[in-house]
């Protein structure tokens, strides 16, 4: 028996008629954000960053392929990992469908991180993964935009990562259980592991100078995390009280 309420066809339109003037409302207050974003000041970039690739090794420049705007995915896979994050490859599960798409409006896409080119190829052709992957391993790309921090960094306690300083469950000196289970997946400790972070950056590229305009991290991402958009529409929700997602190869193996 559900203990969930339950009524009749008429209730339930009723009250999905006062759910509707709340989704409206979200739904402007998202578009008024959006506007908030677009209106942020740009800064020029003027440091020179270069990243291998499939085509070899370009600038910044060259990741916009030809189109005015750039957004970039911060995807965790550091040097030494012997896996990309679980986590940042549910999310890319779904750059494969709208790369395209993004393409054909004037916005190039590409993941970025500091794994080593070698590292990215072998776990795109796992992961079955066709969008653009870049490594930064020989650039300070990902230092700059806050998604990576040094041992130094690290032990000094002088990571700052989402705007704030040690605001993050990676920054724990005891880490959470999901934190130790995620290093595991990626072959690493937690303070290896932890020393990269998801997030997205988004630039553009104007009389040919690159201006970084939008950046987020932690649970900024969450917009672009697909599953999560279907489960807060399911029955049941999120759902969860740990880390049950896997590496879309690996549930076969439970």
């Amino acid at each position: 028996m559900t203990t969930h309420t339950t009524g009749t066809r008429k209730e339930w339109l009723a009250a999905r008629i006062e759910l509707l003037k709340a989704e409206k409302e979200h739904t402007r207050r998202g578009d008024a954000l959006a506007q908030q974003r677009q209106a942020l000041p740009w800064v020029r970039i003027d440091k020179a960053y270069q990243f291998q690739t499939d085509e070899g090794s370009v600038s910044l420049v060259e990741l916009f392929r030809g189109c005015s705007q750039l957004i970039v995915y911060h995807f965790m896979f550091g040097p030494d990992y012997t896996a990309g994050c679980p986590s940042c490859s549910s999310i890319a599960d779904g750059f494969n469908g709208i790369a395209v798409h993004l393409a054909n409006h004037d916005v190039a896409f590409t993941a970025v991180s500091r794994a080593p080119l070698t590292k990215l190829w072998a776990y795109k052709q796992r992961m079955g993964w066709t969008f653009p992957w870049a490594s930064s391993t020989e650039s300070d790309f990902n230092f700059d935009f806050d998604v990576s921090f040094t041992e130094e960094q690290q032990r000094k306690g002088l990571i700052e990562y989402n705007y704030e300083s040690g605001g993050h469950a990676m920054d724990e000196a005891e880490a959470p259980e999901p934190v130790v289970q995620m290093a595991d997946t990626c072959g690493t400790d937690v303070a290896t592991y932890t020393r990269d972070r998801p997030g997205m950056s988004a630039f553009v590229l104007k009389d040919g100078v690159v201006y970084h305009t939008y950046s987020t991290y932690a649970r900024g991402v969450d917009g672009i995390w697909g599953m999560y958009q279907w489960l807060d529409r399911a029955p049941l929700g999120r759902n969860e009280t740990g880390i049950w997602w896997r590496r879309h190869d690996e549930y076969t193996q439970a």
